[in-house]
């Protein structure tokens, strides 16, 4: 074990954050280290926007109706980005269709996640907290109005951080034997049954968390997150093709 490793296996959402701010210095290694970040084919189909306006993370926050998101001391939006290279080409007379299809959106969204999770193994090397915000897909439409993103770059994921103001206790995280495998996939006859201990795990943790609201086990949360949808979610894909995306 190093200390970067022992950081990741204590990872936290940290939600609150002091009133801190982070040295110029560090801001540049954590694009220095975003930069350095592996990418699809070496076209780097990313780009980041740095929110520092509070009135547009006051209305990302709503947007994503997640009222902390504007108590992030630092909100970078981390941006699929077919725009940049395809302009490049067009001055160069050899733009085409393939270099703006789904295949490519993919490398670009693989990239920008890459990169924030790059990113967010530094900062918490360094001791800053982070806060993944996958709300910014409540109503995408929006946050490419509100970033004023041009055709052809689309948001994938939002990173909030900052010197941690909270200890949060460690979500448990299922058994890495239902989700690691040889060769090929494996099926199990009773999933129930394999994750039991996973249940309890998880309902002891937001008893704890929640003391005055117990929550139900990882198995009965299944249906009323991963099967449910959330409002304007639904509207991605439009989204996709309103940005000029190929989307066959």
């Amino acid at each position: 074990m190093n200390e970067t490793i022992n950081k990741q296996l204590d990872h936290r959402t940290i939600r609150e954050f002091k009133d801190e701010k982070i040295d110029d210095n560090t801001i540049q290694t954590l694009l220095d280290v975003a930069n350095r970040a592996p990418t699809s084919n070496g076209m780097q189909l990313l780009s980041i926007i740095r929110i520092t306006d509070q009135k547009l993370k006051d209305e990302l926050a709503i947007n994503g109706n997640q009222e902390y998101m504007a108590r992030a001391p630092y909100l970078w939006v981390f941006v699929v980005d077919l725009y940049r290279n395809y302009q490049i080409a067009k001055e160069n007379n050899e733009e085409n269709d393939e270099m703006i299809g789904f295949d490519k959106f993919m490398q670009g969204y693989n990239d920008a996640m890459i990169a924030s999770q790059n990113v967010t193994v530094a900062a918490e090397s360094l001791g800053l907290g982070v806060n993944y915000f996958g709300n910014i897909h409540n109503d995408t439409s929006k946050v490419i109005e509100l970033l004023k993103l041009p055709k052809l770059t689309f948001p994938a994921v939002g990173l909030g951080f900052g010197y941690p103001n909270q200890q949060p206790q460690l979500k448990p995280r299922m058994d890495i034997k239902l989700k690691n495998f040889e060769n090929s996939y494996e099926i199990f006859d009773n999933y129930n049954e394999k994750i039991s201990d996973y249940d309890k795990e998880m309902t002891t943790y937001y008893d704890l968390r929640d003391s005055n609201r117990r929550s139900d086990s990882f198995s009965r949360q299944i249906p009323k997150k991963q099967g449910k949808l959330i409002a304007n979610r639904d509207k991605i894909f439009n989204t996709l093709i309103n940005q000029g995306f190929l989307i066959k």
